[in-house]
């Protein structure tokens, strides 16, 4: 009986499918795209894979839109997750894809090796597998406009937030958004979109306090503040004691033309 397979040929045959399974396995960690989960593109469809809706305590927010682009400019946008599991900084956190209608995205300043194209396509853009590993599920991407006359530009972006157990489930959550920009006179301004309950807490500051010998100028405001206080309240004593001994006619220390001057007055007399 000849075999298909020899003793010296089932090894590179395990090695392969180890390989493949390998890859798949680490699919989600290494970027998503395309048709993710047979339901379409994953932008719009959704990271379905991870469950089943999207959830709306995950708000995706999509900053530094232009409100008008011009042809060929560029335009840093700003990808940010909020809400979901508790972020495991020793796992995976999160991850997204982004495609536009027209344009090309590229990676954002200092986001070389932490986004990508998916496949090469430059209208997509997703985490690679260093970026999913973020400490606050954020990302840069930098999308350049279109050629003049393309009009309406439409952006798609689903955010997925995970518990970092690297095995899909409900236990993660996701959700989307969808919006556009149309061409025109680019004033500078920008926009931000989101896509949740809005339930947005700012992130706790990382220092709780400020060395006082290190703030410069605010140091100085701070004590020409402390001394106009001290000024002013110098005056309200001055003041007081003033009041107090000026005018009370038990005070012996009185000249006499200040207590002939407060007798007459007393006396209802006219000087």
């Amino acid at each position: 009986m000849n075999r298909l397979f020899g003793p010296r040929q089932k090894a590179p045959v395990l090695v392969l499918i180890a390989v493949l399974f390998a890859s798949s396995g680490d699919a989600l960690h290494t970027g998503v795209g395309g048709n993710a989960n047979n339901q379409g593109d994953v932008t719009i469809a959704g990271c379905t894979c991870h469950a089943e809706n999207p959830d709306n305590s995950v708000t995706v927010i999509l900053d530094g839109l232009p409100y008008h682009y011009e042809s060929g400019s560029s335009y840093e946008l700003k990808i940010q997750l909020i809400g979901g599991p508790e972020i495991d900084t020793t796992s995976y956190t999160g991850g997204f894809s982004l495609r536009s209608s027209s344009g090309d995205l590229s990676p954002g300043t200092g986001f070389d090796g932490l986004v990508q194209n998916w496949e090469g396509d430059l209208s997509t853009m997703t985490h690679t597998e260093t970026g999913s590993e973020t400490e606050d599920r954020t990302w840069l991407v930098t999308w350049t406009g279109p050629a003049e006359g393309s009009g309406v530009v439409t952006f798609w972006l689903a955010g997925n937030a995970v518990n970092g157990d690297m095995a899909p489930s409900e236990l993660d959550r996701w959700n989307r958004l969808v919006t556009n920009v149309d061409e025109g006179s680019d004033d500078g301004r920008t926009k931000t979109v989101f896509s949740g309950n809005g339930d947005i807490n700012p992130p706790a500051p990382a220092d709780d306090h400020a060395d006082i010998h290190l703030m410069g100028a605010k140091l100085l405001a701070h004590w020409l503040g402390l001394l106009g206080f001290g000024a002013v309240f110098l005056v309200i004593i001055f003041c007081g004691f003033f009041l107090r001994y000026g005018f009370s006619r038990h005070y012996s220390g009185r000249s006499n033309l200040l207590k002939l001057r407060i007798k007459h007055l007393r006396r209802g007399d006219q000087v």
